[in-house]
């Protein structure tokens, strides 16, 4: 597993609770990108193909989430939730189509290091901005990868890292292109945390077998509990980003992993470039294991 220690959502959004928070989340999400209409997230299903993007979340991780007041420079004392150690640490954004068109070279002057941008979902459904962020955030050096939004209900693991692979998942050692990752968030898609498990896996080796990386995971803390019960069979594999909405000065970091490498910490940030509000992140690390992260030369 990479470790940064050693030699290491244009739109806003408002999420409420409609239901009790457990195995299954009922949530509903309300967003404004541009022209596009309130899309509900319904209760005890999946994500609907197309609507998946890093932050749908599970609240009981948020619950002490505040936004972020106005737009902020990255590494400024006025950033907010974080403390001065970790401002320190690169930062970066995670985006899809829901941010529009994005001025990468805005984003790059902003200070932005790094980026991962949304490719797939499921084995059917590629995000319509992937091509243009993916092109121009590599020609403004933001050092930038790909993720798929899992849909572990609707086909395998290795059918979707298959899929993803094909579709923008594809990784080279050009000091410019992260590894993967698969994004594990909403509901457990009636799973058992034993049959997760095994999805995660399978997606993993595919993807593995496919690029010659190891993929990166996004989960909340509350989400790895309830779905793969605190599973320890990736944290030998996999660098964790966890999504955590918080004021603290750390996030809290899901059983079954032994610290974090990337942090979502907002997903209410402003970034030159951006339209709108976009989460926020930051690398457990400096800049040359950032750089190590994404030439595989941990």
């Amino acid at each position: 597993m990479f470790s940064p220690f050693l030699s290491s959502k244009a739109m806003q959004r408002r999420l409420s609770i409609v239901g009790a928070i457990g195995a299954s989340v009922a949530l509903t999400l309300t967003m404004a990108a541009g022209s596009a209409s309130a899309k509900p997230l319904p209760s005890g299903k999946a994500v609907p193909l197309g609507q998946g993007y890093a932050g749908v979340g599970y609240i009981q991780d948020m619950k002490d989430f505040k936004p972020e007041k106005g737009e902020v420079k990255t590494g400024s004392a006025t950033e907010g939730v974080l403390g001065p150690n970790l401002m320190a640490y690169p930062a970066g954004v995670d985006v899809s189509h829901y941010q529009g068109s994005i001025n990468w070279s805005s984003v790059k002057g902003a200070g932005i290091q790094f980026a991962w941008i949304k490719a797939t979902e499921s084995t059917n459904y590629k995000d319509p901005q992937f091509n243009a962020n993916y092109l121009n955030a590599y020609n403004a050096k933001v050092i930038r990868g790909a993720y798929h939004f899992a849909q572990p209900g609707s086909s395998s693991g290795a059918a979707q890292a298959d899929y993803f692979a094909s579709n923008g998942g594809a990784w080279s050692r050009d000091n410019l292109t992260l590894p993967g990752m698969l994004d594990l968030e909403g509901t457990c898609s009636g799973l058992s945390q034993g049959s997760m498990q095994s999805w995660i896996l399978s997606f993993y080796n595919e993807y593995k077998a496919r690029t010659g990386r190891d993929m990166v995971i996004y989960t909340s803390p509350s989400w790895w509990s309830s779905c793969t019960g605190g599973w320890s069979g990736m944290s030998s594999r996999s660098p964790l980003w966890v999504a955590h909405w918080t004021t603290a000065s750390s996030p809290t970091v899901p059983s079954g992993f032994p610290f974090w490498t990337i942090w979502q910490y907002t997903d209410a940030g402003s970034v030159s470039g951006i339209s709108g509000a976009v989460d926020r992140d930051r690398f457990n690390g400096d800049s040359s294991r950032l750089l190590a992260l994404a030439n595989n030369t941990a």
